[in-house]
């Protein structure tokens, strides 16, 4: 069998290090700029340049040769039409390992560039300025995206730079002789990332805009609940790979991790520091994320311990504790320490000593936290197996969430407390809660939210009691909750993320001694589910929204 040579024509030349002898550079963020132009100014390389470059180069000294010059044309209607010529982009699209593309240049008077170096214009950056429409579509580079993915196609011959950052990288390969191949592919993995960035933004931008059309028509039409509520016609979701886990769900199934870039991505648990322990594993992120869900839906100082991505316990501290994120930690451990071994804890504030030491003391697979004392990091680094996590400072989750099924993706807004009042609750029976059991009730109603469905929870003096979770009826999930509670549930509070489709799941709760109910309402049985809660003298709200989880 004939080796694979991918048709190379005879006259094919094969290039590895290339010599940067003339640099195209663009920009609109100048960072790094006249570092990197006086390097390659130094260097002998012959600079061409556009506009503002131009101006900042000239300004500076630096030896320099306008675009127009090239071009033998001016810049035109504005700005708008700059580089778009064969003199330019001949120089960037010729493949020097060619003859046939080498004599082809000498023949129209066109030399080729071994770098260019452009970033486009800040079309982002305007947007969240709060301007409109023309000064919006001002900003939509075109020149400067056909230069980056004419030298990206190319990068066999030109290297590609569009962050300053990588800005030393070409300093020091100017130095060693050129910049490798290897390099010139990661650049160009680089410049298509960006761009295709870039043109994500403006493509969701105009459908903003048209989402502001189909509302404005909607509403004339008296029909707004048939408009776009925001969804763009097409997204894309901008990630890097960031490691290749040891396995993924199963230890048989391949995994990695990859980190969302781009201008609306978030920090998150994929941006966390890690301290000590072992990797982190799979399950260990969707564990984590989970329960960090839990943890951040409270404003008080709380804590959230998950296993298989349910609570084994969620509490929140007391404020007259002298040390409140401890107390915390203790109360949720003690809503079901059996399947506490071996969970992962999150925190909404930072590990004391104190709760440190508590932790240390069980079996846990992962602690993520905002922060730690320095002495509690201490403690927890003694235990070798403990993955140990800090939280970016400016954790967020996103606004969508997105679920991939097969043959598409799933998009919905983000299940948030943010803007959760219990003042809209309707009471449909027994007494009007006291402040103490309103308070119970709102904590079992936003800790509930982390409990896969159907999802009932107990709750006493600001903790999870007993948890029912990801049972395929209410029934068997109030069995669960109250048998995990035992003696707990007398007194207790509880929570359902959905309605009580017949009063027998409510039931189980009130012979359990359950005081007070929170549930969405909204069964076509809810008068036979309000006269069980009227005859058991409880008192019973309906929140009329409800918490699905799977």
């Amino acid at each position: 069998m004939a080796a694979h040579n991918d048709h190379k024509p005879a006259d094919y030349r094969h290039r590895d290090r290339v010599e940067i002898k003339r640099a195209l550079l663009s920009v609109s963020d100048k960072t790094g700029l006249l570092e990197l132009a006086k390097e390659l100014a130094a260097a002998g390389i012959d600079i061409v340049s556009t506009g503002g470059t131009f101006a900042a180069l000239k300004d500076a000294g630096i030896p320099v040769t306008e675009v127009s010059q090239i071009t033998g044309f001016p810049e035109s209607l504005d700005g708008r039409v700059k580089t778009l010529h064969p003199k330019v982009h001949g120089g960037l699209l010729a493949d020097m390992r060619l003859i046939a593309h080498e004599e082809q240049l000498a023949e129209l008077g066109i030399e080729a560039f071994q770098l260019v170096v452009v970033n486009l214009y800040p079309f982002v950056q305007t947007v969240q300025s709060g301007a409109k429409g023309d000064a919006v579509v001002e900003q939509i580079d075109i020149g400067g995206p056909a230069m980056v993915r004419a030298s990206a196609k190319n990068h066999a011959n030109v290297a590609i730079v569009v962050d300053p950052a990588k800005y030393s990288e070409i300093i020091k390969a100017v130095k060693d002789g050129g910049t490798t191949l290897a390099q010139r592919r990661e650049l160009a993995y680089s410049a298509f990332s960006h761009t295709a960035r870039y043109d994500s933004a403006v493509a969701n931008w105009f459908a903003a805009e048209l989402e502001g059309d189909w509302k404005r028509a909607a509403g004339q039409k008296g029909d707004i609940e048939n408009a776009n509520p925001g969804f763009p016609s097409n997204f894309k979701v901008d990630s890097q790979l960031a490691n290749v886990l040891r396995y993924g769900e199963n230890s048989h199934q391949a995994a990695a991790l990859y980190r969302t870039t781009g201008e609306n991505s978030v920090a998150g648990i994929a941006q966390a520091r890690q301290f000590g322990g072992k990797e982190m594993s799979y399950n260990n992120y969707v564990d984590a994320d989970a329960a960090l869900r839990a943890a951040y839906d409270f404003n008080e100082p709380a804590v959230a311990i998950i296993k298989h991505a349910n609570p084994c316990g969620i509490a929140i501290g007391d404020p007259t504790s002298p040390d409140v994120i401890a107390d915390a930690h203790a109360k949720a451990h003690m809503c079901d320490p059996v399947s506490a071994f071996g969970g992962v804890i999150a925190t909404n504030r930072p590990v004391t000593v104190t709760m440190a030491k508590q932790v240390a003391s069980i079996f846990t697979e992962v602690i993520i936290a905002p922060s730690y004392e320095i002495e509690a990091l201490s403690i927890l680094l003694e235990k070798k197996n403990l993955r140990v996590l800090e939280l970016p400072a400016n954790y967020s989750r996103e606004a969508l969430e997105y679920k991939q099924i097969s043959g598409g993706v799933l998009v919905q807004e983000t299940d948030e407390f943010s803007q959760f009042n219990s003042s809209g609750w309707k009471l449909v029976t027994g007494k009007k809660a006291d402040l103490e059991t309103m308070k119970e009730l709102e904590f079992a109603w936003r800790a509930c939210r982390a409990v896969k469905s159907n999802g009932i929870l107990l709750a006493r003096e600001g903790a999870s009691v007993g948890v029912g979770m990801g049972q395929v009826n209410r029934v068997d999930s109030c069995k669960l909750a109250v048998e995990r509670a035992e003696s707990r549930s007398k007194g207790a509070v509880a929570a359902s993320d959905a309605f009580f489709p017949f009063a027998d799941g409510l039931q189980i709760l009130i012979d359990a001694g359950v005081r007070a109910v929170v549930q969405p309402g909204g069964s076509v049985r809810d008068e036979e589910v309000i006269a069980a809660a009227e005859a058991a003298g409880i008192t019973m709200y309906f929140t009329g929204e409800r918490h699905f989880f799977h």
